[in-house]
């Protein structure tokens, strides 16, 4: 299938799969006139690549997820070194996203409460 093809099937835009493309993450054929052709394990990879960058793993980690031995995302019993330190890495930096965020929100809320005593106080 071309390009626009799998663009459909897996919808991933025709950008993002050279991108992918370009990143090494997706290994293209080439027709005799230079065109990229694909098949379903394209399909799968590019599903695969879909489902890491939506959990936010950069695409270097992602290279490295890939390239484990037969490794498939669907295959929960499959283990991959590269995935679990991805996975580890990943969770450190939502629980620190998460702190700081916590933070934040109690200082908003402290401040909050603040400006509300003062428009009481001044309503008075």
């Amino acid at each position: 299938m071309k390009i626009g093809q799998l663009s459909k099937v897996t919808g991933a835009s025709t950008r993002s799969i050279r991108y992918y493309e370009k990143k090494n993450l997706l290994s293209v054929k080439r027709m005799d006139n230079d065109y990229r052709e694909f098949d379903e394990s394209d399909v799968k990879r590019i599903k695969t690549i879909q489902i890491y960058l939506d959990i936010g793993l950069s695409t270097k980690d992602i290279l490295g997820i890939l390239n484990c031995q037969n490794f498939d995302a669907y295959d929960s019993d499959v283990f991959c070194e590269e995935l679990l330190g991805a996975y580890e890495e990943k969770h450190a930096e939502i629980e620190q996203q998460i702190q700081t965020l916590t933070e934040v929100q109690q200082k908003l809320e402290q401040r909050i409460g603040q400006m509300r005593l003062q428009r009481t106080l001044k309503e008075q």
